[in-house]
């Protein structure tokens, strides 16, 4: 659902309309960006239109209920379900279309080539949510490269979010989540009907590896990656969070590897060790040479 969507919604828990004075909206704004590095300040219909459901999963009368419990310190996982809930978790198949264009007509191509020798690839999908974005590249992947059956390719999910790695885990999409970028042919293929349902085939889920990791934390122990996608990520952080970030992941890319951010995102005038490589209407990046 769009922010403006929810904006519009009346928030209602126990018959009360939910709503943040501004200490409480000050509180969890600094409670998010210490957690999660996201900034949402000034943002009160966000934090009202998703708080005000888990107030009412909660047990709590109103917002500020909600927030005297977090105030009060209790460690009662609360702290993380709020983070958890404020994360941002629009995505999609094939989301955009074009950098997955670009995987298939240069960016694998080209590394298949690379890594003849070895036989391995490593992709690593760094905010992943539900799973749309890692499935679409293993659907692209059975679709467009059979060479690679006999290759040890790793595709690495990883999120803040729990209870998105776990839906993601499952592969179960409602109808109006296929409908988002799926094409016909690969429904039929790739996905089978449960119930209200939709859920994706063995052979396609089995090829993703779903992990929980904060980006602002130390990051788990990974191989060297030849691709990694963090899309439409950046734009949430600070600037002095996005540089950390993109120091990261050029330590942790291939010198020939690629990074794919989304469309509004760059690396330029954050971190000069990468180089912008256009290919049409799809730009990715490269450690600089």
């Amino acid at each position: 659902m769009s922010f403006a969507a929810e904006a519009g919604k009346d928030i209602h828990v126990k018959g009360e309309i939910m709503s943040l004075n501004a200490a409480d909206l000050q509180y969890l704004c600094v409670l998010v960006r210490q957690r999660s590095a996201i900034v949402l300040d000034g943002k009160a219909y966000l934090f009202e239109a998703r708080l005000g459901s888990l107030a009412r999963r909660e047990g709590f009368s109103s917002l500020d209920a909600l927030v005297t419990h977090l105030r009060a310190g209790a460690a009662d996982g609360l702290h993380e379900k709020v983070v958890e809930s404020m994360t941002i978790n629009e995505t999609s198949f094939f989301r955009d279309l074009h950098p997955f264009e670009h995987l298939r007509t240069e960016v694998l191509p080209e590394l298949m080539r690379a890594r003849a020798a070895e036989r391995r690839l490593n992709i690593w999908c760094a905010a992943c949510s539900t799973g749309q974005e890692p499935y679409s590249v293993a659907m692209l992947i059975r679709e467009h490269f059979p060479a690679l059956t006999g290759w040890a390719v790793r595709i690495l999910a990883a999120d803040l979010s729990p209870d998105s790695l776990e839906r993601a885990r499952q592969g179960r999409y409602s109808q109006m989540e296929i409908n988002r970028g799926l094409p016909a042919r690969l429904l039929v293929k790739y996905f089978q009907k449960h119930g209200a349902e939709w859920r994706i085939k063995d052979e396609v889920r089995r090829m993703v590896e779903f992990r929980r990791a904060n980006l602002i934390d130390p990051w788990p122990a990974l191989p060297p990656q030849d691709v990694i996608l963090l899309r439409n990520v950046l734009i949430y952080f600070d600037e002095a969070t996005k540089k950390a970030i993109l120091g990261k992941v050029r330590r942790l890319l291939r010198p020939d590897g690629r990074l794919f951010l989304g469309a509004a995102e760059t690396t330029f005038n954050l971190d000069d060790g990468f180089e912008r490589v256009q290919a049409g209407r799809t730009a990715c990046y490269r450690p600089a040479q």
